[in-house]
């Protein structure tokens, strides 16, 4: 799954099965009695936030796939002659770094970008062939290979696509019938080590997975690949799971026809409602850093501008946070949140930092 679906982001976590009825839903007029959200400035004053224009100053489009911080992005640019395809890394100060280029005849070959410490990772994908690359963000010539034994990797526009650990790379691939294989290999390079599971698991935080990624009804169970334990998740009829380690989402229907967003630890304890109304989730991963769950909700403004108001409920007081009455190209990794408000033409990324809050 590429991470550019753009709005079509807004209805991620819902699934297979209630997708259809989520998008007509999103036109349906607000419930009474809905939460009113606090402003994210009222919220969270102290938290780091950043804006720049969506051009570089030499006037390429630029876009971010990781945020280091609310102003530092990693992201791709196509050069001003329009021949390559750039990964770079683009500071507070305005500083552009080239780590890597490729032809621009290869679409979108930079993908599942993740860091470990001054080290990036991410999937390069040139002639229809899938690589493993590394580089240090600081270092402009630094970008070598670590593998091209990578397998059918599977890519769920999740922060866990690929996980460092312990100084290994991990990631799943397509196995052999109704397999999946767990993947990993050295930040060094060297050999990859392969297991296998009956079933379509993807990472969840490691050293944990969890299963259902293509099911109309979602995650069913939750396994730590290093012990072999697994966590039996609560399902039922009419509803859509997904599962991080600590929380677990649970969207329906309920009986007006509106969309339900709860939470609960994956045994089924401390559940609660998060929302209710013409919502959905904004992105894959659920309860980010185990206590944000981003949502999106489509407003009378959304109709006009195709964009959606952003959420955040805050587990720790259950709280509703405005983060943007009007937000596009919404998109989250590794404790940074990241939208675009405007219009196609002209519009700026803003981002926020979730960990300073």
């Amino acid at each position: 799954m590429s991470r550019r679906g753009r709005n079509a982001r807004t209805v991620i976590g819902l699934g297979v099965a209630l997708a259809a009825g989520a998008a007509l839903l999103f036109g349906s007029p607000a419930q009474s009695g809905e939460p009113q959200p606090i402003p994210l400035a009222t919220a969270w004053p102290n938290a780091a936030r950043g804006s720049a224009p969506s051009k570089l100053p030499d006037g390429s489009e630029f876009s971010p796939a990781l945020f280091l911080d609310a102003r530092t992005a990693i992201g791709t640019t196509q050069s001003a002659d329009a021949k390559t395809l750039r990964l770079i890394v683009r500071d507070g100060d305005g500083k552009v770094t080239e780590l890597r280029r490729v032809p621009a005849e290869h679409r979108a070959p930079f993908a599942a970008v993740t860091s470990s410490g001054d080290t990036l990772i991410w999937v390069e994908s040139v002639q229809g062939k899938q690589q493993l690359w590394s580089a240090d963000r600081r270092a402009p010539k630094s970008a070598r290979m670590l593998t091209a034994d990578v397998g059918a990797m599977r890519f769920y526009d999740s922060e866990h696509d690929l996980i460092v650990a312990d100084g290994t790379v991990h990631w799943v691939a397509s196995g052999a019938g109704d397999q999946t294989e767990f993947r990993s290999v050295a930040l060094t390079g060297g050999p990859v080590a392969v297991t296998r599971e009956k079933g379509t698991w993807g990472l969840s935080g490691w050293p944990w997975a969890v299963d259902g990624q293509t099911s109309a009804r979602g995650a069913t169970a939750l396994r730590n690949l290093t012990t072999g334990a697994s966590v039996a998740v609560p399902s039922a009829d009419r509803t859509v799971t997904a599962c991080s380690t600590a929380w677990c989402q649970v969207v329906s229907i309920n009986e007006d026809g509106y969309s339900r967003i709860d939470l609960s630890h994956p045994d089924g304890s401390a559940r609660r409602k998060v929302l209710e109304g013409n919502v959905a989730t904004a992105i894959t991963d659920v309860a980010v850093l185990d206590r944000f769950e981003v949502l999106a909700k489509i407003t009378t403004q959304s109709e006009l501008t195709g964009n959606q108001q952003l959420l955040i409920y805050d587990l720790t007081n259950r709280h509703l946070v405005l983060i943007s009455p009007d937000a596009g190209n919404i998109a989250y990794r590794a404790g940074v949140l990241w939208w675009s408000t405007g219009d196609q033409s002209s519009f700026v990324r803003n981002s926020l930092d979730l960990r300073t809050i």
